[in-house]
């Protein structure tokens, strides 16, 4: 199983970004997927998840900026950014919990996606 993250780059604050996330390999299925970042310094944190049946949360400093969204029948995530700020400055992961035909449910994390917002 692999997840493979992307849509990362450099925008000017108050633009928009859209990473996407793709889930690949023999999967049964995916329970949660979320967005994780970890800015210069910090511990990497929960920036949105989103469950199976649809329902979400948001970190205090991504609502009413961020969606989240998944497409279940083709195991991918989105996080729509809308205005950015540099403090959104960091390497966003992609996370699932998922099922395998060898494995119970168990976490799984892509590789990371950077995001520079600039002032």
């Amino acid at each position: 199983v692999q997840l493979q993250a992307s849509g990362g780059g450099l925008v000017q604050a108050g633009g928009s970004l859209r990473l996407s996330c793709a889930a690949s390999g023999s999967i049964d299925s995916i329970n949660t997927m979320a967005w994780y970042c970890m800015a210069p310094g910090k511990q990497r944190e929960l920036v949105a998840r989103i469950v199976r049946g649809g329902s979400t949360t948001y970190a205090d400093s991504a609502k009413g900026r961020f969606i989240i969204s998944r497409d279940n029948g083709k195991n991918t995530m989105h996080l729509q950014m809308n205005s950015l700020k540099p403090e959104d400055t960091a390497v966003y992961y992609c996370y699932a919990y998922l099922r395998t035909p060898r494995s119970n449910y168990s976490p799984y994390w892509g590789q990371g996606t950077l995001v520079t917002v600039s002032s």
